[in-house]
């Protein structure tokens, strides 16, 4: 219970920065195909997918060190711990939540982008859009009344498989921030083989 508000905090901030970068970035790549952008957003998204979660969490702790001057690991600073809520300690979690939020969100993000951008690439090719595109409609409206409409359902159902992911995800990220989430509480207990805990957060990820 005392993980579970930090968690859930980072996990549904993860979803919606997924979403809300993957599925703009994966309509204008469909809609600017072999392009020079569409090149480059595409070797990021590999990137991202391809990059451990525990080293682009390195990667950007040291930027956020080096060149923003952000103290990093934890939710809050240490002058904060142990302290009742505030509204300078609510300002300094935020400045250390965007960390976590990008490193558990950027495996996720990158796959959205691709589904996306393939299932867009399908719909523009049939033939009610080249039909709407004869008659006149204008592309913006075309573009987001229909293809994008019918495009985006698959992106809606993935839902299911990005929840458990995110959750779990969190878990080696934890460990590197030393966050007070579920992740690094299951990582504890199976170092102490507490199977009790364990198999209690493995039951709630496959409920998920």
């Amino acid at each position: 219970a005392e993980r579970l508000p930090a968690t859930i905090l980072i996990s549904g901030l993860a979803m919606l920065f997924a979403y809300g970068v993957a599925i703009p970035i994966g309509i204008y790549s469909a809609t600017h195909q072999y392009s020079l952008e569409d090149y480059a957003l595409t070797v990021v998204g590999f990137v991202g997918l391809a990059v451990p979660a525990f080293l682009l969490c390195l990667i950007v702790m040291y930027l956020a060190f080096r060149y923003l001057g952000l103290t990093v690991g934890g939710l809050v600073s240490v002058e904060y711990l142990g302290k009742p809520l505030s509204w300078g300690m609510l300002l300094d979690g935020l400045g250390h939540l965007w960390i976590p939020v990008v490193v558990v969100a950027a495996s996720g993000t990158a796959s959205l982008i691709r589904v996306m951008r393939g299932c867009l690439l399908d719909e523009l090719h049939k033939q009610y859009v080249v039909t709407a595109r004869v008659k006149g409609v204008d592309e913006r409206t075309l573009i987001y009344r229909y293809p994008v409409r019918v495009a985006i359902n698959p992106i809606v159902s993935s839902v299911a498989w990005m929840l458990p992911e995110i959750v779990s995800g969190q878990t080696i990220v934890s460990i590197v921030l030393n966050l007070p989430t579920v992740g690094a509480l299951l990582y504890r207990a199976l170092i102490n083989q507490d199977m009790y805990l364990a198999g209690s957060i493995v039951m709630v990820l496959s409920g998920l």
